[in-house]
């Protein structure tokens, strides 16, 4: 299965949160299965992090792409097709972020790693 992670499910995978559910943990570690990151999670790390909102990503935000690569993740651009794709998705999710990721789901038929039900609104693939 080709996969791409929402942002917290790479933020909990990487600080081995409980959050992330037996099955979403089995679907990452699954050898088989290719796990994709998002430069969109990198994007959204990073603004959370400069606006205070997220200070437990002070240690992995300078070597991000490293780590990323350490797990067996690959690194999903972002393209012109998918901005286009994003703002023209259904639904009324407004995060840019979430629509990024579902844009992306979507085009290159990835299952989106989410607990964040709306994003099935915007067309796009989901388990967790």
């Amino acid at each position: 299965m080709r996969v791409l992670l929402d942002t917290h499910a790479l933020l909990w995978w990487l600080a081995d949160d409980p959050s992330l559910s037996a099955t979403a943990r089995r679907t990452i570690a699954e050898v088989d299965n290719t796990i994709f990151v998002s430069a969109a999670s990198a994007w959204e790390i990073a603004t959370k992090f400069a606006k205070g909102k997220l200070p437990t990503a002070e240690t992995i935000i300078p070597n991000l792409a490293q780590i990323v690569a350490e797990e067996g993740f690959l690194h999903l651009p972002i393209t012109i097709d998918h901005m286009i794709r994003s703002a023209f998705l259904p639904g009324d999710h407004r995060d840019p972020f979430d629509r990024i990721l579902a844009a992306q789901g979507i085009i290159e038929e990835l299952v989106l790693l989410s607990t964040d039900e709306k994003m099935r609104e915007l067309g796009v693939s989901v388990s967790w």
